[in-house]
C-alpha cells in the first residue's frame, strides 16, 4: 500500500488532480444525495414510522421485517437503533424482540447496494431537473418532497458517474491495477472495508465506490465481497460512536449490531468462493462479451446481490438464537446502580431523531410520560408531608423537584431545536401542544416544591398540629386532585380522549371537594384552638394549591383533546420512573 502511494506520487503520466477532484467531489455528491433522499423520505414516512415498529415487533419474525422496511426508508441503521432503545426504555419491547429488528435493520441497508448496482446514472441529470423542478415550483408540501426525494436520488446517480469517470485514467495504471489484484486477499479486503467505512462513517460510501470500482472492470467479485464484508465490520464503529455517553439499553442493543455483524462476517470469511460462484448463477449475465467488459458488465448487480444474500442469510440464521443472545448480552452489560445526576437525564430526546420529525415528537411524548410520572409521584406524597413531615422530610420533597426541573428544561431545549426542522402543520402544532404540557407539569411541581414545602415550613415554624377532621377533609380533596393528575398524563401518552373527558369533567366534583374543604374550615374558626386564625390560613393556602394543580391537570386534558390523532402505542407506567433510566 505504501508502494502504491508513493508511485502515485511519483508517476507524471495521470492527471491526479483530476482524478482526486472526480472521486472526491462525486462521493460529496453521493452521500448529501443520500441525505437529502433519506431525509424527504422520512418526512414523508411521517408518524407511519413509528405506526410500523409498533406492530410488527409481535415476535422475532415480523420484528426483522419491521427493522428492514424502515431502514430501507429512513437509509439509516443508526436512527432504528436509537428507535428501538427508546422502545425498550418504554417496556414496549423487551431486548429479543429489539434483536429480530437490529437485524432486519441489516437487511435494510441492502437497498442501498441495489439501487446504485442499477446502471441508471445517464438519467441522473433528468432525475436532479425533475426533482428541483417539483420541490421549487409547486407549492404544495407533500409533492415538494417528493421531489427532493427524485433529487436526491438524482445526485447519488449524479456522484457515481462522476466517481466512474474520474477513475477511467486508471484503468492502464500498472501500480493502481495491482493494488486491486491485491484486494483478492480477503484479509486485506476486509480490513480496507472496515477502515474506509469506520473513516466516512458511511457503509454507503464504501458500497458506492466498491459498485463503482466494479463497473469500471477493476474489481473481481471475490474483492467485492471482501469489501462489502469489511463495511459490515466498518459501520459497527459509527454505531458504537453514537452510544457513547448514552444509555444502558443503548449500549446493550448497539453491542447485539456488532456481535450479530462480526459473526456474520467470520461465519462467511471461508466461503468467500462459493458465494462468488453462487451469486454469479443467480445474478444477470453479459452475453458476447468477455475480459474487463464483461467483469465491468456483470460484477456491480453481482457485487449488490452478495450483499443481499450475506445479511439475509445471516438474518435467517441467527433469528432462532434472539434469546440466547439477549441473555448473554445481558450478562455481558449487566444492570447497575444510576447516580443521582443519571436519574435527572433524558431517557428518549436523542439528537439523531430530530431528522424525523415524528419520531422525535414522539421521543417527547416518552420523555413527557417520564416526567409526568415523577410529578404524580411528588404530588401524590405532598400533602402527607406538608401536614405531618420535619424539615428533613420538607427537604427531600422540594429536592424531588430538581429532577423535574432538570427534565423539563432538557424538553423545551429538544423541542427548540426540532423547532428548526422541516415540520409540517400538524407536526408544528403537536410541538406546540407538547411544549405547554411540559410547562404544565412543571407548574404542578413547582406548586409542590415551592408553595406546598412553604407551607410545611409555615406549619413547623409555628407549631401548628392540623386537627384530624381537617386531615380527613385535605386527604380526601388531595387523593382527587391527585387522580385527576394522574389520569391527565394517562391521556396524553396514550392519547385517550374518554380519559381526557373524565378530566374535564371533574371540575364539579373538585368544586364540590374544595367547597365542603372550605365549609369545614369556616366552621372550625370558633374553634378553641391556639393560633387558630394561622392554621385557617395555612389549611385555605393548601386548598387554593390543590385547586390550582386541578387547573393544570385539566388544561392538559385539554390538550389531549385537541389532538385528531389516536395514539397507537400503549406506554407502561413505573412506580418510579426517575428510578429507571
Amino acid at each position: 500500500m505504501i508502494v502504491f502511494a508513493t508511485d502515485i506520487l511519483t508517476h507524471s503520466g495521470l492527471e491526479w488532480g483530476a482524478i482526486l477532484m472526480g472521486l472526491i467531489g462525486g462521493l460529496a455528491l453521493f452521500l448529501f444525495g443520500m441525505d437529502q433522499m433519506a431525509a424527504a423520505l422520512k418526512l414523508i414516512a411521517g408518524d407511519g414510522l413509528r405506526k410500523i415498529l409498533s406492530k410488527l415487533t409481535t415476535n422475532r419474525f415480523t420484528g426483522a421485517i419491521a427493522g428492514a422496511v424502515i431502514t430501507s426508508i429512513i437509509q439509516s441503521s443508526s436512527v432504528t437503533t436509537v428507535l428501538v432503545v427508546g422502545f425498550i426504555s418504554a417496556g414496549l419491547m423487551n431486548l429479543s424482540q429489539s434483536i429480530g429488528i437490529i437485524m432486519g435493520a441489516n437487511i435494510g441497508t441492502t437497498m442501498t447496494a441495489q439501487i446504485i448496482a442499477f446502471k441508471v446514472t445517464q438519467y441522473a441529470l433528468l432525475l436532479i431537473g425533475t426533482g428541483f423542478s417539483l420541490s421549487f415550483f409547486l407549492k404544495n408540501e407533500h409533492i415538494r418532497h417528493y421531489g427532493k426525494m427524485i433529487m436526491g436520488l438524482g445526485l447519488v446517480f449524479y456522484g457515481m458517474q462522476l466517481m466512474s469517470d474520474g477513475t477511467k485514467p486508471l484503468q492502464s495504471y500498472a501500480p493502481f491495477i495491482e493494488f486491486m489484484r491485491n484486494m483478492n486477499s480477503p484479509l486485506l479486503g476486509i480490513a480496507f472495508g472496515a477502515l474506509f467505512t469506520a473513516l466516512v462513517q458511511s457503509s454507503s460510501a464504501t458500497t458506492g465506490i466498491v459498485i463503482v470500482l466494479a463497473s469500471q472492470g477493476f474489481l473481481p467479485l471475490p474483492a467485492g465481497i471482501a469489501l462489502i464484508f469489511g463495511a459490515n465490520i466498518g459501520t459497527c464503529f459509527t454505531a458504537w460512536l453514537a452510544s457513547l455517553g448514552k444509555s444502558l439499553e443503548a449500549k446493550r442493543a448497539v453491542t447485539v449490531h456488532v456481535l450479530f455483524n462480526m459473526a456474520g462476517v467470520i461465519l462467511w470469511f471461508f466461503f468467500i468462493p462459493q458465494l462468488a460462484e453462487w451469486v454469479k448463477i443467480i445474478s444477470p449475465q453479459a452475453a458476447g462479451l468477455d475480459g474487463a467488459q464483461r467483469l465491468a458488465s456483470e460484477t456491480p448487480r453481482q457485487i449488490a446481490n452478495a450483499h443481499t444474500v450475506f445479511n439475509v442469510t445471516n438474518t435467517l440464521i441467527f433469528i432462532w438464537l434472539v434469546g440466547p443472545i439477549g441473555k448473554w448480552v445481558v450478562k455481558l452489560i449487566p444492570d447497575r446502580p444510576f447516580t443521582e445526576a443519571e436519574k435527572s437525564r433524558p431517557k428518549y430526546l436523542d439528537s439523531v431523531l430530530l431528522s424525523t420529525p415524528a419520531l422525535a415528537l414522539n421521543a417527547t411524548r416518552l420523555e413527557l410520560n417520564r416526567m409526568g410520572k415523577a410529578v404524580i409521584q411528588i404530588t401524590d406524597g405532598a400533602l402527607e408531608t406538608v401536614i405531618d413531615g420535619n424539615t428533613e422530610d420538607l427537604r427531600q420533597l422540594w429536592k424531588m423537584d430538581s429532577h423535574i426541573d432538570e427534565i423539563h428544561t432538557a424538553i423545551l431545549r429538544y423541542l427548540g431545536a426540532l423547532s428548526r426542522e422541516n415540520l409540517d402543520e400538524k407536526q408544528s402544532d403537536l410541538m406546540h401542544r407538547y411544549l405547554a404540557v411540559a410547562n404544565y407539569l412543571e407548574n404542578i411541581a413547582d406548586m409542590v416544591e415551592t408553595n406546598l414545602v412553604e407551607s410545611g415550613r409555615g406549619r413547623l415554624n409555628a407549631s401548628l398540629v392540623i386537627s384530624e377532621s381537617t386531615r380527613k377533609v385535605l386527604s380526601h380533596f388531595h387523593q382527587e386532585v391527585s387522580r385527576q393528575v394522574a389520569q391527565a398524563v394517562d391521556a396524553l401518552v396514550a392519547n385517550d380522549h374518554g380519559a381526557a373527558d373524565e378530566v374535564i369533567t371533574a371540575k364539579p366534583r373538585i368544586s364540590e371537594l374544595a367547597s365542603a374543604a372550605e365549609k369545614h374550615l369556616s366552621q372550625r374558626l370558633v374553634a378553641d384552638e391556639p393560633q387558630r386564625m394561622i392554621a385557617f390560613h395555612l389549611e385555605s393556602e393548601l386548598i387554593e394549591y390543590l385547586k390550582r394543580m386541578y387547573y393544570f391537570a385539566k388544561r392538559i386534558a385539554k390538550i389531549v383533546k385537541e389532538n385528531p390523532s389516536p395514539q397507537e402505542m400503549r406506554v407502561p407506567t413505573s412506580d418510579d420512573p426517575l428510578e429507571t433510566a
